[in-house]
């Protein structure tokens, strides 16, 4: 009988820590919720929350996984796309304008590519001039690290401090002009 007791009491005490230690994490990283249906949402340094892990398949480099954190100290844009997306489609050349004139800035872009195959999404980045990797996510898993955000938002923008929080969101497409503004903005911002 006393061994059952310390045998629960082990138990209670491993549970406890589990169901503490994931409503932490949980409640420590980033959810999206869009009040109001905004579709541009930006955060006070104060407010914003870090990404969950984000990673995936490379969709250049098949067996090969790139992750958000291998981006360190880096402000990161993620763009959610589509080779079959109208949008995604003409947005391309604003990103890789703001590509080109950020990653002096110490800016790095990385796409998730949505629900296609990756013979059509090579081709997609091949034919806009694409220079920086993207995730190749044909069945979402990667976006489960965007915690609440519809699957179906595509295109959209997350740009990410230095620190990997969200800083802003643009859901659908979004111009050059308004995304130099923003990267800017953000990577100028003191660390602590």
């Amino acid at each position: 009988m006393r061994r059952l007791v310390v045998v629960l009491a082990a138990a209670l005490a491993v549970a406890g820590c589990t169901s503490t230690h994931n409503a932490v994490d949980q409640g420590s990283n980033y959810a999206f919720v869009s009040p109001g249906g905004k579709t541009v949402l930006t955060y006070a340094i104060a407010d914003r929350k870090p990404l969950a892990p984000l990673s995936g398949e490379n969709l250049e480099k098949p067996g090969t996984e790139i992750q958000v954190s291998d981006f360190a100290n880096k402000v990161v844009v993620l763009n959610l796309w589509g080779q079959w997306c109208g949008p995604c489609r003409s947005e391309s050349p604003d990103l890789v304008q703001a590509y080109n004139q950020t990653k002096s800035l110490g800016v790095e872009f990385l796409g998730l590519d949505e629900r296609d195959e990756r013979s059509a999404a090579l081709d997609f980045v091949r034919n806009n001039q694409i220079g920086y990797p993207s995730i190749y996510d044909p069945a979402g898993r990667s976006m489960l690290a965007l915690n609440g955000f519809p699957r179906s938002a595509v295109p959209s923008t997350i740009i990410l401090d230095r620190q990997h929080r969200v800083a802003a969101v643009y859901i659908g497409k979004v111009y050059a002009g308004t995304l130099l503004k923003a990267i800017q903005g953000i990577a100028a911002e003191k660390t602590s």
